[in-house]
């Protein structure tokens, strides 16, 4: 019987491998909740539930809604598809990916804050 016998790059790109095959996930829910924040920002949602998530008149309050069971991530999405109460649907005017970085954001364990936005041009 014959051994396969690994040179000294194996070991190495065995770690490299499993380490980018972690670290990817990482880096591309940071990227959702940061795109997330940034919807979250320029769809008006503040509009309603408050620029800090803090809620108003129109809206409820979003800033703890990552720890209420009630509201797992397939809830949150279908709420933000279908809307509810008086909150109008935006199935139509959100991608699917849209929508899973909005809940990305606010599933977030450390939201990530928009930059402020852009001036208007004149």
């Amino acid at each position: 019987m014959r051994r396969m016998q690994f040179s000294g790059f194996a070991p190495l790109f065995l770690f490299v491998a499993t380490t980018a095959a972690f670290a990817a996930p990482a880096a591309d829910q940071k990227a959702d909740e940061q795109a997330g924040a940034l919807l979250y920002r320029d769809k008006g949602c503040p509009q309603c539930h408050g620029a800090a998530l803090e809620g108003n008149k129109k809206g409820p309050a979003l800033a703890d809604i990552r720890d209420d069971k009630e509201w797992p991530p397939e809830r949150l999405t279908k709420q933000i598809m279908d809307g509810g109460q008086k909150m109008p649907p935006f199935a139509d005017s959100l991608t699917d990916q849209e929508i899973a970085q909005l809940v990305a954001f606010l599933r977030a364990k450390d939201r990530p804050a928009p930059p402020p936005a852009a001036p208007p041009s004149n």
